[in-house]
């Protein structure tokens, strides 16, 4: 078996199913965008940086609102994806670079804004990735994450961290609100609010989307299947597998 780096692993997991995400209802609709749109309106002429942009739906969601939107992913063919479609929706403004979240090539203060969501969980050092988010953005700029929260308490935790795991093995870690609060604290970003919003995951395309292996599939059925009464309550377990998970939407200042 060939051992790969993290990165290469999310490149892999991610390139084969870029198309999947652009069509996935769960990353194209969301009561966040609305927030993302009005704070890039109020602005004026803001540069955002959608940091992890995936098929890119923030960054069409704001483009029409933002003087420049850049598309930045690790996968070069989820950013062909943006690409494509960016020249379909004719948004000029919107740009595409490649790399990780821990290393951006920018110069410092660059961004009036930087946005991610749903990529957080598969960032190999958090902090150094919000560390860099403080870097390129300029004085006063803001910063947005949405992206699954972990309820914090061991025994749900461990249960969302191990079908999180199998569905996809490039996925790093669900953090717990104090988890963010800390790692944004610690980088220099002042929390300024955040809210919690739930999320319904129908089983079957949230496996398709990674087209998960069958094995690693029915290990997550048997999971769910055995899981103690509090997990099945709280993720709200159905008899298909589908469940629903807390999302975290936390903004911060520099």
């Amino acid at each position: 078996m060939e051992i790969i780096s993290h990165s290469d692993h999310v490149q892999q997991q991610f390139g084969e199913q870029a198309n999947a995400y652009l069509s996935s209802a769960v990353h194209a609709e969301g009561a966040e965008f609305a927030q993302l749109r009005a704070a890039v309106a109020a602005h004026g002429s803001a540069r955002v940086l959608d940091l992890g942009c995936g098929a890119g739906h923030i960054s069409f969601q704001i483009a029409v609102e933002a003087s420049q939107v850049v598309a930045y992913d690790l996968s070069s063919s989820m950013l062909e994806v943006v690409a494509a479609e960016a020249r379909r929706r004719q948004l000029s403004n919107l740009i595409t670079c490649q790399g990780p979240a821990e290393s951006l090539p920018f110069g410092e203060a660059e961004f009036d804004f930087v946005f991610s969501r749903y990529s957080a969980h598969h960032w190999s050092d958090i902090g150094l990735a919000l560390r860099e988010v403080r870097r390129v953005l300029k004085p006063g700029g803001q910063a947005a994450f949405i992206d699954v929260l972990s309820p914090g308490q061991p025994l749900l935790d461990t249960h969302l961290q191990a079908i999180e795991l199998l569905r996809d093995t490039s996925h790093v870690r669900d953090y717990s609100a104090a988890e963010w609060l800390a790692f944004l604290a610690e980088a220099g970003l002042f929390v300024q609010h955040s809210q919690q919003q739930q999320l319904r995951l129908e089983f079957a395309s949230w496996l398709a989307r990674m087209r998960t292996p069958a094995v690693l599939a029915a290990a997550i059925g048997e999971l769910q299947a055995k899981a103690a009464q509090e997990v099945r309550d709280y993720f709200a377990i159905e008899s298909d597998g589908s469940f629903s998970t807390e999302v975290l939407v936390v903004w911060a200042r520099k």
